[in-house]
């Protein structure tokens, strides 16, 4: 497979974005430094692969080229952000970049960001705030993809959010997850392999649990933990667009199925000025030995020693920093023909 330096990447991908026409300052290669971030962790699902499509959407016209965010501060430690419809993984930088900055005084700071669109992983945001120091806590809605608690229809998106605490030398606490059982990336996977799927994954449309992918894609996905995982959607959905005035529930279009919409996602970023609370070296100290507790948990038979959430995603990019980018030769050879 393909190698490429980490500023190899960052360039290869922001030249790709400035040939579809993103030539605001700065845009392109913040949406780069998200994607390959991303990619360096390990999450290739929503790396540099997404380039492609993204630029679909430009071209489409589902993103603004020359959208220019709009920012306000209704408080010192309040911001709100119109993206107005900019590409999403560089307006995720920035909305972040805007509560971190406020936050270096305040302490705790707060973006609502309005206007968003699709922007992939959160990782790299909670990395970023992590190696300026700074604990966070991240979370938008989507496209409906859940039920509400007792119903059978999409009406909920599936509410990511992460949650991320420094480490001076790097070992930072990194939840990046979904509340979705399955992706519905794995759905569309099966489907095309014809393979089965977990009756727990999704349900059809009917509302019954299905092993048959293509039913599944007709229907719903199924929340972790059931109604309480689909209430802690429905609850973070409004925390993220109800607060910022962004799309909610059912009315975020799905910009997948319609890359000429514009979604209107809605996004918060709340970071906390972790120094501010104590020391860097004892909060150090502090996350070594909550890693040290949860390694010492006997594992399930078989399985693999207990780690901290992010782990797995820091070893691959320790990894990918000192050996390069790993880079499958399509994604490669498609990112060369998008960069002209």
């Amino acid at each position: 497979m393909p190698v490429l330096t980490e500023q190899e990447a960052r360039a290869l991908v922001a030249r790709a974005f400035f040939n579809a026409g993103v030539t605001a300052p700065g845009v392109a290669e913040d949406a780069a430094r998200h994607l390959v971030l991303t990619e360096m962790m390990g999450i290739s699902t929503h790396g540099i692969a997404r380039v492609g499509s993204y630029i679909g959407r430009i071209v489409a016209g589902g993103i603004d080229l020359g959208a220019v965010p709009v920012i306000t501060t209704p408080a010192p430690a309040l911001c709100q952000m119109d993206a107005k419809g900019g590409l999403g993984a560089a307006m995720a930088q920035r909305a972040l970049a805007e509560a971190m900055a406020r936050a270096t005084t305040t302490g705790i700071a707060a973006c609502f960001l309005r206007g968003g669109t699709h922007f992939g992983a959160i990782a790299p945001c909670l990395l970023v705030a992590a190696e300026a120091g700074f604990a966070s806590f991240i979370t938008a809605n989507s496209a409906p993809m859940l039920a509400p608690p007792g119903g059978r229809e999409p009406r909920v998106g599936n509410a990511p959010f992460g949650i991320g605490v420094p480490h001076g030398a790097g070992r930072h606490l990194m939840l990046d997850m979904a509340l979705s059982v399955a992706a519905r990336s794995k759905l569309r996977g099966a489907a095309n392999r014809g393979e089965t799927i977990h009756d727990t994954w999704a349900t059809d449309a009917e509302g019954r649990p299905t092993t048959d992918p293509k039913a599944a894609l007709a229907g719903v996905l199924q929340a972790i933990g059931g109604p309480k995982g689909a209430a802690l959607a429905l609850s973070l959905d409004l925390f993220a667009a109800g607060l910022s005035g962004a799309a909610m529930l059912s009315d975020v279009v799905d910009a997948h199925a319609d890359p000429v919409s514009k979604p209107d996602v809605g996004q918060l970023y709340i970071v906390i000025n972790a120094g501010m609370l104590m020391p860097a070296a004892t909060l150090d100290a502090r996350l070594d030995h909550a890693a040290r507790i949860v390694a010492d948990t006997p594992p399930l038979a078989g399985g693999p020693t207990p780690r901290l959430p992010g782990a797995r995603a820091l070893s691959a990019l320790a990894q990918a920093r000192a050996q390069g980018v790993e880079v499958p030769q399509a994604v490669l050879e498609d990112l060369h023909r998008l960069a002209g």
